[in-house]
């Protein structure tokens, strides 16, 4: 029997609460502060391997876009990515990465290429391929799969990072910026469905995809999670 659009969020919405971000315990060692600097510094350099290289993924996404209007939203996105000039005070993300790393005591030069661990080299190379192998695909892992974390998350790590290493608020403006509701992502999922997954085939394509960023997701949070664990050295309460 053919599934519905409807069928396919109500899908993805169930493997979000199967595999929430947080609820990982990368994560949730994040709000709870259970890292220590020396932790909290790797795990910086390894998650910067996201919004270091997002030309990689965003910029994908919009050279296959096949449709002006999702061209220009997406042109949008990687704009603000690029130069922060809609709602970051002109400070691009990158810098505003750069910033968190330069409070926890890290220098740009560390951070783009650090020795990654493969859990990250593996969502690299598979998010920067699906975001250029199909429309449909690419648009399904990045909105869909991969920009889910819950509402008031970000937050939550920024006061945590404030609160144990005595960040300001130009350190944590990347954990601010990036804490937005996910209830936006519901109606461009239902206009992304309505207007490129016509068949069963495409719906199904929809539900894979989604599955396999959420497993390629959780295998980097798993890996990242095993090396920050061997870094078992003495407490810093101050970057």
């Amino acid at each position: 029997m053919a599934i519905t659009n409807q069928e396919v969020l109500d899908a993805i919405a169930t493997m979000h609460r199967n595999q929430p971000m947080y609820g990982h315990p990368l994560w949730t060692g994040m709000v709870e502060g259970k890292w220590n600097l020396e932790q909290t510094r790797y795990l910086c350099k390894q998650h910067g391997g996201i919004p270091l290289h997002n030309h990689n993924y965003h910029g994908n996404l919009y050279t296959i876009c096949p449709d002006p209007e999702w061209r220009e939203m997406i042109a949008e996105v990687a704009y603000e990515e690029a130069t922060g000039r809609l709602f970051s005070d002109g400070i691009s993300h990158h810098k505003l990465y750069l910033n968190f790393a330069r409070g926890l005591g890290l220098e740009p030069e560390e951070m783009y290429d650090p020795p990654y661990c493969p859990g990250v080299i593996a969502f690299q190379a598979y998010f920067t391929n699906i975001c250029r192998k199909t429309f449909l695909e690419g648009v399904a892992a990045h909105m869909l799969a991969g920009e889910a974390a819950i509402p008031g998350l970000y937050i939550q790590i920024a006061r945590k990072l404030q609160e144990k290493f005595g960040l300001n608020d130009e350190a944590v403006a990347y954990w601010v910026i990036h804490d937005s509701a996910d209830e936006e992502h519901s109606d461009v999922g239902k206009k992304l469905l309505d207007q490129y997954a016509t068949t069963d085939k495409e719906r199904q394509l929809v539900i894979k995809t989604a599955k396999q960023m959420l497993d390629v997701q959780h295998l980097m949070y798993d890996d990242m999670l095993k090396y920050t664990l061997l870094l078992q050295i003495p407490e810093t309460d101050a970057a």
